[in-house]
């Protein structure tokens, strides 16, 4: 299995689907399916049976998980593809933008 490039907290753009050409901030990661949960993006309607938290119960729209090859990273207001490398400072792998070279944050 290799290294995410992509973060929890990162701004993406979804770039095929149903849900193409959105953008959001990564609210959850899951490694094991390889998929992303992105704020506001492929929302989906959940039925929920009454209980103590909700007594009405009812249906509820909450985001969908989208496949983590389907999200780009928004740089700036386009999308780049990110790259990993050695910072000479501190010796430590740092995220760069395939794009500018620069080191993102």
């Amino acid at each position: 299995m290799s290294k995410l490039k992509l973060k929890k907290g990162d701004t993406v753009r979804v770039i095929s689907g149903e849900s193409r050409g959105q953008e959001g901030k990564i609210i959850s990661i899951d490694t094991k399916k390889m998929r992303v949960i992105v704020e506001g993006v492929n929302m989906i309607s959940k039925h929920s049976k009454p209980n103590a938290k909700s007594p009405n119960g009812g249906i509820t729209k909450q985001e969908g998980s989208v496949h983590i090859s389907n999200v780009m990273f928004v740089e700036g207001g386009k999308t780049v593809r990110i790259g990993r490398q050695i910072d000479e400072k501190t010796k430590h792998t740092v995220r760069i933008s395939k794009k500018t070279k620069e080191v993102i944050k």
